[in-house]
């Protein structure tokens, strides 16, 4: 439906379908359960380059490489050339298979830094920046940037922005299709992403970023667009089959659909037991609470559910909560005379609301 794989320099992307860097989100489990449902390529959550540069210990223990010598990406962030150059060394030592610049981040920590999505207003600065990495890696690991559309309403360069980018190096660009001040709010504007495309060279691939939480959110962004892949972030959460699904529909075949109850408890187990086994400490707790809420969302009595998550007192016993949960609701839809067919349709509404 939508043509050959994406390639970034020497790497392919197949299919042209991205997990988008999620501080707190995209850590090692998360990423390995989307690269198991079929994801095209995952990033790590955005990490400081002075940090990384200074070797600080609960940044590097940020830095993951995929499992199974799959093939992963590094988000690196900051406004120092230096930091900046040593952070991508350590993405590629780790075996990164391309290092992206964070130039999109609203987070008002990371902007009162004057990085993040404050860098497009400095394109000088930002192509600096694009120019450190590239020289700091060797040729054959990509260096790409992913920023939004500008920094307001009354500023939005990201075309311009994209192509000074390109200049400096960038062998691929992601936009996400709202401002700075926008943060998550509003819509994001797929005619901006689509102007981007047409204002860079023809052999830099470009992703389309923002409110893809389905697959005609997909469709929509390639059709209107014409970007070449689709990352996708917020959409991901508890919901790892809409990479299977958006892989589907890139290659011509029939959407496979949401998943049934079954499957998502299974894909929830799978979640919790690889936060068990690469997880240590009081973060496990934490994040077993986060699966819980992500996998049952806008099912029936979810809301009951996380409040119940929230109190459990240890990882092993927001699992067996969790656990309770989608198995009486299995047991709730045989009592109604229900087919997991149902449950499908169920999720592709709690999708489109």
């Amino acid at each position: 439906m939508f043509g050959s794989p994406m390639r970034v320099g020497p790497v392919v992307v197949d299919p042209p379908v991205l997990l988008a860097p999620m501080a707190a989100v995209t850590d090692l489990p998360f990423r390995t359960v989307a690269e198991e449902h079929g994801v095209g390529l995952t990033i790590t959550e955005f990490l400081s380059a002075h940090a990384l540069s200074v070797g600080d210990p609960k940044t590097l223990g940020k830095l993951t490489a995929s499992l199974g010598g799959r093939r992963f990406g590094v988000q690196i962030f900051g406004r120092e050339e230096a930091p900046m150059a040593r952070a991508a060394e350590i993405a590629v030592q780790i075996g990164a298979s391309l290092v992206d610049i964070n130039m999109g981040c609203p987070a008002k920590r990371v902007v009162a830094g004057e990085c993040g999505s404050a860098l497009m207003r400095e394109p000088e600065m930002a192509q600096r920046l694009v120019r450190a990495v590239v020289g700091a890696v060797p040729a054959d690991v990509p260096v790409t940037v992913k920023h939004r559309a500008g920094w307001d309403q009354a500023h939005r360069n990201a075309p311009e922005f994209a192509c000074a980018l390109v200049e400096a190096g960038a062998q691929m660009i992601t936009v996400h299709g709202r401002t700075r001040t926008q943060g998550f709010a509003g819509s994001s504007d797929l005619e901006i992403i689509r102007l981007v495309r047409e204002a860079l060279p023809r052999h830099i691939p470009l992703v389309g970023n923002g409110d893809v939480v389905d697959v005609a959110g997909f469709v929509r962004m390639r059709e209107v667009t014409g970007c070449d892949g689709v990352m996708i972030g917020r959409g991901a959460l508890g919901n790892p089959w809409l990479f299977a699904r958006c892989a589907a529909v890139a290659a011509g075949k029939p959407d496979p659909g949401p998943p049934t109850l079954e499957e998502r408890l299974a894909v929830f187990r799978r979640h919790v037991g690889l936060i068990h086994e690469l997880k240590t400490g009081p973060r496990v707790l934490h994040e077993v609470r986060k699966a819980c809420a992500w996998y049952a969302r806008g099912l029936y009595g979810c809301n009951r559910l996380r409040l119940d998550v929230w109190a459990a007192p240890d990882p092993e016993a927001a699992t067996r909560l969790a656990d309770d949960y989608f198995t009486q609701l299995i047991e709730r839809r045989a009592r109604l005379g229900l087919t997991p067919e149902g449950d499908r349709t169920e999720m592709d509404a709690v999708a489109a609301a």
